[in-house]
């Protein structure tokens, strides 16, 4: 069946709602389909960003063994969320998740989770960016008083291509424009793989040295239960929620990596195969974190590898924790930047040819979309709070709230009991989450307010 015969079947069943411009064909007569391996690295490289260094807090937090037993339910959750995606995108002979909503809910609701997606990706990728300049480059903390040195600022001191700027513009051409500029998910297996391997390093460094200092007495046994000596200490607890939410969020790749499949009926297992994957590097990362840092485990664990940590060696591994993990998410950032360009285009030209067969309207998007992320990143460096709105609403409508209204819409009456019950954990999971996140930055917002008008 040609493309043209595909767009004449879907047009005639919802010409109003074409998902030409979602659907990836072949653009190489050698290329017969992405391999399990490379669906499943590029899969959990989605999942595995700069959440995961966020989750040893959430442990200090929860206590060790409800933290634990969170990360896991959310694991699990997520994956009853993509099965649900991938069984109703086939009922509805779709190829895409903006597809499948505009199935459920017309040409409102597929604009609005290409409008979530959106917002997702862009504060994911600046906030990245900002990141990786933090690590090479260093960076100022809370109120400009103490500058923290970056690797590269420190090995070769400070001169105008060390300035945070040149590096993430070296960066940007360097690394990212050539990763960006691949029309194939599957393009990208290696690099994936590559990402995986450096979050494998953290993990090894962290436990490694946690072992040798719980051998050598320095540090005892972590907290296995919250704290609660109050009020306040147990609604703070709650604040872990969004974290735990959005840890595994990857639905708006899920699509783009099932199309290029040699075998699409594999999907089901890369998806388990990857969370597992993904589950398994948290928890770890998350019981060393926790046990090396205890008590001062900071909201970035990162921020924990900038001073001595008792061992031999210490500043080198410090240097290496840091450096791996900037590399890390330099080669996370094209897997996210994919779908971004995917429903930036959707929105701008829903009835267009897929914008890979389109070479000027691809790099001209691409050139753009990098551009104002660059931007982004160089002059807005206190995004935090913005991005905790953004990823309170567009994060977990991506992941939860959208999966969850398909299944109970169920357009085609294939849902089952689990996938309605499923489906209300799961909004009652968002809808709370954000509500948390929202109220939270409200509060600090006022409190820091009240603390300038004193």
């Amino acid at each position: 069946m040609t493309f043209g015969d595909r767009k004449h079947r879907r047009s005639a069943r919802a010409p109003l709602l074409p998902e030409k411009h979602d659907h990836h064909e072949p653009l190489e007569t050698g290329f017969d389909g992405a391999s399990f391996s490379g669906a499943v690295f590029n899969l959990s490289t989605t999942v595995v960003g700069a959440g995961i260094m966020a989750l040893p807090a959430t442990i200090k937090q929860l206590g060790m063994v409800p933290g634990l037993i969170a990360i896991v339910l959310a694991a699990m959750l997520t994956e009853s969320s993509i099965d649900m995606i991938l069984r109703f995108t086939r009922a509805s002979k779709t190829t895409s998740y903006s597809g499948l909503v505009g199935d459920a809910f017309g040409g409102a609701g597929r604009t609005l989770l290409q409008v979530c997606i959106v917002v997702n990706n862009v504060g994911t990728l600046v906030v990245y960016l900002i990141i990786i300049g933090d690590v090479l480059s260093g960076t100022w903390s809370a109120g400009g008083g103490v500058h923290h040195s970056g690797v590269l600022e420190e090995w070769f001191g400070q001169s105008w291509w060390t300035t945070r700027s040149s590096l993430l513009l070296l960066t940007t051409i360097l690394v990212f424009a050539p990763l960006i500029s691949f029309k194939r998910v599957d393009s990208l297996r290696y690099t994936s793989a590559l990402s995986m391997g450096l979050a494998v390093v953290f993990v090894v460094i962290t436990a490694g040295v946690a072992v040798m200092k719980l051998i050598n007495g320095s540090i005892g046994m972590p907290r296995l239960l919250p704290e609660l000596d109050g009020q306040a200490s147990f609604w703070k607890l709650f604040t872990t929620v969004p974290i735990l939410v959005t840890a595994y969020i990857c639905h708006h790749n899920i699509h783009p990596i099932e199309n290029e499949l040699k075998d699409p009926t594999h999907m089901k297992s890369i998806v388990r195969t990857s969370i597992t994957l993904c589950s398994s590097v948290y928890v770890a990362t998350s019981f060393f974190g926790f046990l090396l840092f205890g008590n001062q485990t900071l909201d970035d664990v990162l921020a924990n590898f900038d001073g001595d940590l008792g061992i031999p060696y210490s500043s080198f591994l410090n240097d290496v924790v840091r450096l791996s993990y900037g590399i890390h998410l330099m080669l996370v950032f094209p897997i996210v930047f994919f779908s971004l360009r995917l429903n930036v285009d959707g929105l701008l030209f829903p009835y267009a040819i897929p914008i890979a067969l389109d070479n000027r309207r691809f790099y001209l998007e691409t050139a753009a979309l990098m551009g104002f992320v660059f931007l982004g990143a160089n002059f807005v460096p206190s995004i935090w709070d913005a991005f905790q709105f953004t990823g309170a609403t567009a994060t977990v409508s991506v992941g939860f709230i959208f999966p969850a209204a398909i299944a109970l819409r169920d357009n085609h009456a294939i849902a089952t009991k689990n996938d309605r019950r499923v489906s209300w954990v799961m909004i009652v999971l968002a809808v709370s989450s954000s509500t948390v996140a929202i109220s939270s930055d409200i509060y600090s917002i006022f409190i820091s307010g009240k603390g300038i008008e004193s």
